[in-house]
């Protein structure tokens, strides 16, 4: 059985991996707080608001210029400085 979809770490080889699959037409799941991998993909899933017992909650969702749009997201606090959106 080939899967439609794969779940990739961060770091150069696991970006590396999850742009081929991406261009391969798969579906990537990516866990990851740096902002240029954030940056380049196509749907976040912003968890928050806090870490650990404060957060687990989804406080945004959407392209990476949704998110900074988010007053909620810390993540597009950052990523707004990052895209000058």
């Amino acid at each position: 059985m080939q899967a439609d979809y794969v779940i990739v770490g961060a770091g150069s080889a696991g970006c590396a991996l999850a742009y081929r699959l991406s261009e391969a037409g798969k579906s990537v799941l990516v866990i990851e707080h740096n902002l240029d991998v954030i940056a380049e993909s196509d749907w976040v899933i912003d968890m928050g608001p806090e870490g650990g017992s404060g957060g687990g909650r989804i406080v945004a969702q959407g392209n990476p210029k949704t998110i900074c749009t988010r007053k909620r997201s810390y993540t597009g606090l950052y990523l707004k400085e990052l895209l000058n959106a």
